[in-house]
């Protein structure tokens, strides 16, 4: 996804939004609210499936949890467009931030979290 497809995508919300009078409703507050209860319906999908069966998903199975992640980044997007955060940018500073907390060299293959191993 570009920049530009990101940018018409949160105008095109926008303008859905303001279409329904519902911009009153989007506060960052409410609209971060909104974003977790979507991720809990997403995660709701996968609750008690084994590996294996989480993914290979079966066709309509797939088509929700597509939904679910649509919902979230409609939210996620309404969001960033009501703070004024350019995410593609703030996903390259946070990646810049991981790299630096995570050197390939010394974390490849562990999962464990940052501050539970030595840096040099």
């Amino acid at each position: 996804m570009s920049d530009t497809d990101l940018q018409q995508l949160k105008l095109q919300l926008k303008a859905f939004a303001e279409e329904r009078d519902w911009e009153q409703f989007h506060s960052p507050k409410n609209l971060a609210m909104a974003l977790i209860v979507e991720a809990a319906e997403l995660v709701e999908h996968f609750q008690w499936l084994k590996q294996s069966e989480s993914e290979n998903l079966p066709p309509e199975k797939h088509q929700e949890v597509a939904y679910e992640m649509a919902d979230i980044l409609v939210y996620l997007l309404r969001l960033a467009e009501r703070l004024d955060i350019d995410l593609l940018d703030a996903v390259q500073q946070k990646m810049k931030l991981n790299a630096d907390k995570y050197p390939a060299e010394q974390v490849r293959g562990s999962y464990k979290k940052y501050t539970e191993y030595k840096t040099k």
